[in-house]
């Protein structure tokens, strides 16, 4: 294959090919992980009468079919982690046709969450270049960001922003949940880039997306942010040596915390039992409790299979989900269920703990690294306080963990030998990839 060379702004070079291998299928990919982030069906008027996410989700099935064995990576080459996803799919399928409580929901609600084992594999066989991974992240943080600054102008004065929009974002919870495991990457990007225009973009994209977290008054998606922002500082700003980027963090974040986070402030303290105007917000404490109980008990009566998927919010009596992802899938799924989704998670920091040992890493392989450990460590902490277990944002970065480790493991991510890295802008690369992805659409 023809290959370009591609100048960056020390003036020297690096080849990329004129047309990327299955790039039809990567396309698709990259339209299945937008709609599910941005979720436009919910904001842009029209859109709704369109079911994208159905066609992406076909599509994206039928790229797996196509470049199974068309790739540099085959099925064959699928690690553990994503044969335990694989696994756990297959296992919430079959054992929602036996759910004691409603086998149809179970059964139509597990088939839903396995279009995205389906995703995690193509997304492992197609992303086999560092611009790739890359690009999913931008889709992932410009998604997002984009949901942040629409819930913040659409629903500012919805309390909570609860129901702004609809879809996984209707819960105030989730949305926070989503703005907290994308925000790392929003950094990476920002750090990243040389551009002015994309620092202003990413820069109004965090703004947002810190103010919009503030109105949630979500618990746990703070308390998820505590640990997720805390090792990001620590990879970012103490690691990488950037200082200023710690203190202009602690000081928007002060700014944000003392001009939107008085409700947020307010449920925290409601759970001391000085309620004062946060009785909701104490019942919520007290229904949370009561529910992880359902939810031990759930365990205790079906250990093997569980009561389906989706299925506690009518076994609680409650009418709520319990807000703990492990026990969600521990209840609804059986204890078979809850380990392979330990071990799958495990396997996410193995990748990154394997990628941390090699030397002469390419500085955007150590950048994205930090951006996915603080992503993985925000998800396992917060996962204890909110119920995500079939949210598919944990999901996705262990699925760039795996991407990674493969990418470092095939010799496609060592730094240059010049003393001065050699750096490319995302944004300049994804410039001088839309004509060759052009090209190929029209063929």
């Amino acid at each position: 294959m023809a290959e370009n060379p591609e100048r960056n702004q020390e003036g020297k070079t690096r080849f990329r090919p004129n047309i990327e291998p299955l790039g039809g299928a990567f396309f698709w990919l990259c339209a299945f992980w937008f709609v599910y982030c941005a979720r436009p069906e919910d904001w842009i008027p029209g859109l709704h009468y369109i079911p994208l996410a159905k066609i992406t989700g076909a599509m994206t099935v039928l790229g797996l079919i196509s470049s199974a064995t068309k790739g540099k990576r085959t099925l064959r080459d699928l690690p553990k982690e994503g044969r335990y996803l694989i696994a756990l799919d297959l296992l919430l399928v079959c054992t929602s046709v036996i759910s004691p409580v409603w086998r149809t929901g179970a059964l139509f609600r597990s088939l839903d969450f396995a279009k995205g084992g389906v995703a995690w594999v193509l997304t492992f066989l197609l992303v086999t270049n560092l611009d790739r991974l890359i690009r999913l992240s931008m889709i992932q943080a410009a998604s997002v960001s984009m949901v942040a600054i629409v819930s913040v102008l659409k629903g500012g004065r919805t309390p909570r922003l609860e129901g702004v929009l609809n879809g996984m974002y209707f819960n105030a919870n989730d949305l926070a949940f989503a703005l907290v495991l994308s925000l790392p990457f929003c950094v990476a990007l920002l750090i990243d880039t040389r551009s002015l225009a994309a620092k202003v973009w990413w820069s109004i994209g965090l703004l947002f997306m810190g103010v919009a977290l503030m109105l949630t008054a979500s618990r746990s998606g703070f308390i998820c942010l505590l640990f997720a922002g805390s090792v990001m500082l620590w990879h970012f700003a103490i690691r990488g040596r950037r200082p200023m980027l710690l203190l202009v963090t602690l000081l928007v974040a002060a700014v944000l915390f003392i001009a939107v986070g008085h409700k947020l402030k307010n449920r925290f303290v409601a759970l001391s039992g000085d309620v004062g105007d946060e009785q909701s917000a104490y019942g919520s404490y007290v229904n949370r409790k009561a529910l992880m109980v359902g939810a031990f008990n759930a365990m205790m009566h079906y250990p093997l299979y569980g009561i389906g998927v989706g299925n506690f919010i009518n076994y609680s009596g409650y009418w709520r989900e319990v807000h703990n992802a492990y026990l969600q899938m521990g209840a609804e799924g059986g204890i078979p269920s809850l380990v392979l989704y330990v071990l799958f998670l495990a396997r996410g920091f193995a990748n990154l703990r394997r990628i941390r040992k090699r030397k002469n890493l390419d500085p955007e392989i150590v950048l994205f690294a930090g951006a996915l450990h603080s992503t993985l460590i925000g998800f396992v902490v917060g996962a204890m306080f909110g119920p995500e277990a079939y949210q598919l944002f944990s999901y996705i970065a262990v699925a760039k963990t795996s991407v990674m480790w493969a990418i470092v493991e095939e010799g496609g991510a060592d730094a240059p030998v010049s003393s001065k890295p050699v750096r490319i802008s995302i944004y300049d690369r994804a410039a001088s990839l839309a004509g060759g992805r052009a090209n190929l659409l029209l063929r």
